[in-house]
């Protein structure tokens, strides 16, 4: 039996439908929990406090989409530490947490067992403590700030790089970069070193310091390879192009050999004025690739409207396409869209030579994962990649 805290929590239940948020209550209110319900987004932001505890948000809300509503939890002082669980009948969007910067803690798709609703709950609750209390033992927000301050001055940041390959024949296209602040606090999770950086207002500064890096050393070491960068819709959003162009010049690195990834593409609030930034860009030079590309983010209004010369297959559906028929679907209908509209298709999270052999037998272009090689400080070989997989 599952416990709760001697002091009630308090649930934030926010659906509109009453036969849930009935049948919730009552299992909530049996383990101990102080409930709350709201019916609509806008009752959600009305009733949240700075002593809710947990909010359970379902993501189709009758007048705005719950992940709106994540992000202005998030954005409001009193709120923001708030723990969140977004529930959601969609496909695939259960596992779609990891570098989600709006704020939610954790997914579980409809129906759900009730057993691991609560046990979520309570991890997630536990989660936010520690950080809560992390935070409380530094003065809270102002050693946050400060420490995000100090990253920035002093460039905190190390790029670490995972190779692309074509995979028949097999040839290295490019490297993804990646960032690991250089810290031994909280902030030394690169997601919650981005989570906090946009809830304290500096994220264009942080992802900024993230790709200097990677020029810095890219400038040194690249040779004809490509390079894939993470592009959140906030760094768009922050008009930093001029800034960007000028890192681009001083690197002596030409922007038609790098790959812009549109990441998070739920926190976009206005699609037609964010796909009109991202024309400076392309007119720059730069390439785009939608990644997560069947993992339920990666809508075909994202993939319309930037029109990337690159689709990147969500590693949830990649891995043990072997055994799964479905996910072999998922692929073949990917692998055939990209074939016929010309953009190259890039397998996510290729960790097995299964997971490698059945993107070959369905026509994937490219792939990226651990069976290759784990993300490093340095650029990794073909050949030294080569010697290892020819060994497996």
């Amino acid at each position: 039996m599952i416990t709760v805290a001697d002091s009630k929590k308090q649930i934030l239940l926010v659906d509109d439908d009453r036969s849930v948020t009935d049948m919730l209550r009552i299992l909530f209110e049996s383990r101990g929990y102080k409930v709350t319900v709201a019916n609509s987004g806008r009752e959600a932001l009305q009733k949240a406090t700075r002593s809710t505890d947990l909010v359970l948000l379902d993501i189709v809300l009758p007048d705005q989409e719950g992940f709106l509503v994540c992000r202005r939890l998030k954005e409001n002082k009193e709120t923001a530490h708030v723990a969140i669980i977004i529930l959601t009948a969609r496909l695939l969007t259960q596992d779609i947490v990891e570098g989600l910067y709006l704020g939610a803690d954790d997914y579980l798709t409809k129906p759900f067992e009730y057993e691991e609703l609560v046990a979520r709950m309570e991890a997630v609750m536990r989660r936010r403590s520690r950080l809560d209390k992390n935070a409380t033992d530094v003065n809270a927000q102002d050693d946050i700030i400060v420490e995000l301050r100090q990253i920035i001055d002093d460039e905190l940041i190390t790029p670490f790089f995972q190779s692309i390959f074509y995979l028949n024949p097999f040839k290295l296209i490019g490297f993804e970069s990646l960032s690991r602040p250089k810290t031994k606090t909280v902030l030394s999770s690169p997601e919650l070193l981005f989570k906090s950086a946009i809830q304290y207002g500096v994220y264009p500064d942080i992802e900024l310091l993230a790709w200097k890096k990677t020029l810095e050393y890219g400038a040194k070491h690249l040779n004809g390879e490509k390079l894939f960068l993470n592009c959140n819709p906030y760094l768009v959003e922050g008009a930093k192009f001029q800034t960007i162009k000028s890192m681009f010049t001083n690197a002596g690195i030409d922007p038609r050999n790098v790959y812009l990834e549109i990441t998070e593409r739920s926190a976009i609030t206005n699609f037609k004025e964010f796909y009109k930034c991202l024309k400076d860009y392309r007119n720059y030079g730069f390439k785009f690739a939608v990644d997560d590309v069947g993992g339920g983010y990666a809508s075909l209004e994202s993939i319309i409207e930037t029109r990337p010369e690159v689709v990147k297959i969500d590693r949830r559906i990649v891995h043990k396409m072997d055994t799964d028929a479905l996910r072999r679907s998922i692929v073949k209908f990917i692998v055939s869209f990209c074939k016929e509209h010309g953009i190259m298709s890039v397998a996510e999270g290729i960790e097995t030579k299964a997971d490698f052999e059945v993107a070959k037998q369905l026509g994937v272009d490219a792939g990226q994962g651990y069976y290759f090689h784990k993300p490093a400080p340095e650029f990794i070989t073909q050949e030294k990649i080569s010697k290892s997989i020819s060994g497996n």
